[in-house]
Parts: C-alpha cells; structure tokens; sequence
C-alpha cells in the first residue's frame, strides 16, 4: 500500500501499457551507456565494508544470528555461476509493480522504494541474512546507555552534481522529518521516534541524540533516505507543505548512490545510469532499467523473448515451470511480504458496527481456509503464518498459531453472538445484513484474486456475504481513510505489506498515530502504544523480544488485521546474467540492499 517508515504495499500496475514500454526500454538502453560513461570495473568501496560496531537487526554491539534467509535456485539452461564476467550493459528488469511518484514522503509503491534505494545514500544496510552492515555509515557506536548514537560517515564522497556528500547531509534530512513529522514527513515519522536532535560534529561524524535510550537506531536508519540539501533546503521552510508536494523528478537527478535517474514515466518507465561520482564499490553494469507490466503472464513472455533480463519478486508461481523449462533461472526464498484481511476497528464506524465485536472477528478467522489458499492461489508457495511479524525477521512469536479451518465453529460463535440468518441464508448484523463491500485494490489481482474467491465462497457458508470492490492503489487509500482520515465508511479491505525486518516498522503501522499515514484499519489501543514505545527503548534484545511478543499477541487477538499467508519471493532470469544476491524482503532488487545492482554482470 504505502511506502513509509520503510514500509510498503506491494504493487501491481493495470495492463495496457506493456507493449509500449517494451519498445521504449530497448531504445533507452544505448541512452544509459552514454550517461555512465562506460564500464569502470569493479573496484572495492564503502558498501561493502565491515567491522561495524553495531551490527544485527536489534543494533546495539552485537551481531545479529543468521536467519536462515537464503533462497535457491533452479534452472532449465545452466548456472551461469562459473563463467567469466563481462562488464558494461544494461539490466532490463520487468515488474508488475509501479514506481508512482519518486518523493519519499508522498510515494505509495514498493518499486519507488526501490529507487531511493539505489539513488540516495543510507548509513547502513541489510545483507542477504538480514544482517545490518554498513552503507554511507563506516561504523556507528552508542553511548550514554543507548541515548546518544554516533556514525562515522564515509570520507571525500560526493553528489552526482558533484556537491560534496557528507554528515551533514545526514543530519539535515533528519532534522528535516523530525521538524515536520506531524505534517509533510510524516510517512517516515517513525524512523525518528525519540529523536531530539541529528548533528554532524564535522563532515564525517554524525551525532543522534534521543530523549530515551534506542535501542534499534542502526535498523531504522537503513530506511532513511539521505537527501541532498541543496534540492531539499529550500522546500524546508514555513509549514513545509512543498516538501510532500515536490515532484523529485528530474533527470539526471541529483544522486549520492550508485546510480542515477536519467528517464522516468510515472508508472511505465525509470531508466537508471552508473553515478560516476560514486564512492562506493563500482557496479559492473552501466546502468538498469525498470519496466512496469499489467500482468505477469506479458512480463514472462518479454523475458522468454529477449526483452527483458529478468522479472522482479511479483512473479507468479504459475509460471514457474514454463520460465525453468524456457531455459530461464527461477530463484526464491523466503519472503517478508505478507497478505492480510483488513477488518475496520474504529468504534464510530458509521455501520456494520457488528464488526467491532470479537467474537464476529474470531469466526471470521475460523472461516479462512489458509490451506486451499496457499494451494490454489501459491501453489504451495507460502508460508502459513499468523503474527503479522515474519519468522524470516527473526522477531516473530512463535506461539501465534493460525486458529484451524472450522466453518462450524465459525457458525457457533456467530450463533452465540445473535446475528441469526435470514431467509438468503445471510445473518442480520447490527441494523443492516452482514454484506460488505471488500475493498481490494487493483495491485494484488492474480493470487489475490484466487484468494478472495476462497474467502468469499466459505464465508457464505457462515451467512456472511463479501463483494471484491477493485480500484488502484490511490483510490482504495482514499476509500479506507475516508473524510478526513477518519476511517468510518469502509468495513472490509484485503492487501499485502512488505516490510523490513526490524519489528518496529510493522508494529508501528498500527499505533494510533499513523491515522492518515500508515494505518489503513483504524486502529488505536492506547496500551498498544504504550508498549510499541517501550519496545523501541529496550536495547537488551530478550527483554525488547518480550514486548514485541506481546504486541504480536495483541494483534492476533484484536483482528484488525488476519494474516492469510506469507508468499515466496519468486523470481527468474536469463542465464545470460548472473551476480543476483536474493533478499527476504522483494528478491534481489529490493529496497534493502543495493547488493544485486553492484554485483549483477553479464557472462561472457
């Protein structure tokens, strides 16, 4: 849905623009060669540096433990794995996803995430296991029991229009979203929760001081994008509106990471070139291009033909087979992604308020046969999972079990609660039937489909009557927050969140004051916040597990959201290509880690 605090929605963008985009990728390629100034090589840089003193997804001085997170892979041609490296060209990758704006604080897709990734600076990153590792950040130490976080930043680096890059760059993009985070930053709000001040002491020294000791700093600043001051300062001011408004889409733009813009079309087309300016480790490549498909089968079909280098984690495992046996390499993995039923929890609703009861939420979830969907709609690709925290996070509660398929105890407690049914088999909720329009957008057709076909179907058997109301992205945003954010029309939606690995960013969705940002169910339970402010203070990681637990708990039990599963990442390439480094989060191109993009090459 959203791409704030780090998180996103998953993104599907609508047919009709395929053909057109093939033709236009392919004519850009020789545009990206020209921008990059031609192959560099591959020499060693601060992204790939180590020895930080807080790594780990929890930050602090420890050391993560391995997740376990690594995909395989599988092929119909060949591993490429051994053949020689050839450097220059261009990367074609295909998503049925959309790059929809390319500000941070007003973009609502995935891949736009994805961009900021590669176009601006982050004082660290997550490896293939999850791992936090160093980025723009060389090292980074806590002090004064956790409230004072120092970062030493990469030496004599530079913007792409060749402004020096330094920590106070760091430092004014903080202060920026800790100034306006109750209005135009507010989407990355929760990336400076407790943040007083960001200060750079010299160019390559920033200082973070906190009103409390914080425990995962390391982690959230992966999520913030380093801006350039000369681009943003000047948006800064007053009440900061112009800031969430900026269109951000120049090219070339002004970039501090190892590619730059140099074409865009919102939801088409984003054509990246080599920075040169770079001070990180050089990619071999010359540049990539991002290419947005309406459907899946169309985007297989320009990879079996040449059009394109590779599909992006929106690949369907129905095509699994075909792209092995078309000589394509099919990876996957685990995956952070999960698919929710969304139940609205705001107690002045304006009807349906039979929705409010617990016992109608609990049959609900007794309704969803979990297991036909993740045969259906994944082909067995999913994990059954139930905590809105992925086991791939390594911060999910283990005792969060999914309640068993039982359509006759879901029809018990539906009994028990009054709602008796009516002569169409549909109960009478409170004052009206219960049949509601489920909001589902546009971006999860497919799978999604599949799955509300399942729902709807055993939902009736419990007198309980849903209608899929599609509309993009924009208007079912629009449509669950209702006037002024005040989420009292909707009853039903379903979606999906892709969601970086520390707890907090998950968590934080929910908490009452991401009405209007992130929450898209109405929720708000105060000792929830309670507990989601204290969580992020604990810097022993036993005792911040506990309080994640118990939020994870509270979840489960509230049903704002019902966790339908967690898909696989699935992904394929041409054999032609190689160096892709699979991620949890949305396969190797992901708004993680900028390890696929340094790393992928053509075989000789």
């Amino acid at each position: 849905m959203t791409v704030r605090a780090g998180t996103s929605r998953t993104g599907t963008w609508r047919a009709g623009r395929v053909l057109a985009a093939a033709v236009a990728l392919a004519a850009l390629v020789g545009l990206v060669a020209a921008c990059s100034g031609g192959s560099t090589g591959n020499s060693p840089g601060g992204s790939t540096g180590s020895g930080t003193s807080g790594s780990g997804t929890s930050g602090g001085s420890g050391t993560s433990a391995d997740n376990g997170t690594s995909g395989s892979e599988t092929t119909g041609g060949g591993s490429s794995s051994a053949a020689p490296i050839k450097e220059g060209g261009t990367l074609r990758i295909g998503v049925t996803a959309e790059i929809d704006t390319l500000n941070p604080f007003s973009s609502q897709s995935d891949y736009s995430s994805v961009a900021y990734q590669y176009l601006y600076p982050h004082l660290t990153v997550y490896d293939e296991k999850l791992n936090l590792a160093p980025s723009f950040a060389e090292s980074w130490a806590d002090s004064d029991g956790g409230k004072v976080w120092t970062f030493k930043t990469v030496p004599n680096a530079k913007w792409s229009d060749g402004a020096p890059l330094t920590a106070k760059d760091a430092a004014f993009t903080l202060n920026m979203i800790v100034k306006y985070q109750d209005g135009p930053t507010g989407q990355l709000s929760q990336l400076v929760t407790g943040l007083k001040t960001a200060t750079a002491t010299d160019d390559n020294t920033l200082v973070l001081t906190y009103s409390d000791p914080t425990a995962n700093v390391p982690a959230q600043m992966q999520g913030v994008h380093i801006l350039p001051e000369q681009v943003w300062g000047k948006l800064a001011t007053g009440n900061g509106d112009a800031i969430r408004t900026f269109a951000n889409d120049a090219t070339p733009s002004v970039s501090g990471g190892p590619f730059q813009l140099v074409k865009y079309t919102q939801n088409q087309i984003a054509l990246f070139a080599r920075n040169a300016n770079w001070w990180g480790q050089k990619p071999h490549i010359d540049g990539f291009g991002i290419q947005m498909f309406g459907t899946a089968d169309a985007m297989a079909a320009a990879l079996k033909s040449g059009q394109l280098d590779m599909i992006g984690e929106s690949t369907s495992p129905t095509l699994v087979e075909s792209l092995k046996q078309a000589g394509m390499v099919v990876s996957t993995g685990p995956s952070q992604t999960f698919y929710d039923l969304i139940i609205n929890t705001n107690p002045k609703m304006k009807a349906h308020k039979e929705l409010l009861n617990p016992k109608v939420r609990e049959a609900f979830e007794y309704a969803l046969d979990r297991a036909q969907m993740i045969s259906k709609a994944w082909l067995g690709f999913a994990e059954n999972n139930a905590s809105i925290v992925s086991t791939a996070s390594g911060w999910s509660d283990p005792a969060i079990k999914p309640l068993p398929f039982d359509l006759a105890k879901a029809n018990q407690l539906l009994d028990e609660a009054g709602f008796k049914k009516g002569a169409d088999g549909i109960r009478m909720g409170d004052g009206a039937p219960m049949s509601y329009n489920l909001i589902f957008p546009t971006e999860i057709n497919g799978a999604g489909d599949v799955m509300f076909d399942i729902i709807k179907n055993d939902f009736q058997q419990i007198g309980v009557q849903v209608t899929q109301q599609k509309m993009d992205p924009t208007a079912a945003t629009t449509a669950i927050n209702g006037a002024d954010n005040k989420y009292e029309d909707y009853t039903l939606a379903m979606w999906d969140w892709v969601l970086p690995p520390d707890p907090q960013n998950v968590l934080g969705v929910l908490t009452c004051d991401q009405w209007g940002n992130n929450s898209d169910s109405g929720y708000c339970n105060p000792e929830y916040d309670k507990l989601f402010a204290q969580q992020g203070t604990l810097v022993d990681r036993a005792a911040r597990q506990a309080a994640v637990n118990q939020m994870q708990e509270m979840i489960f039990k509230d049903r704002p959201y019902i966790v339908l599963c967690y898909p696989d990442v699935i992904e394929a390439h041409s054999p032609k290509w190689d160096g892709f480094v699979m991620s949890p989060l949305l396969g190797s191109v992901n708004n993680l880690s900028i390890a696929t993009l340094l790393n992928v090459h053509q075989v000789s």
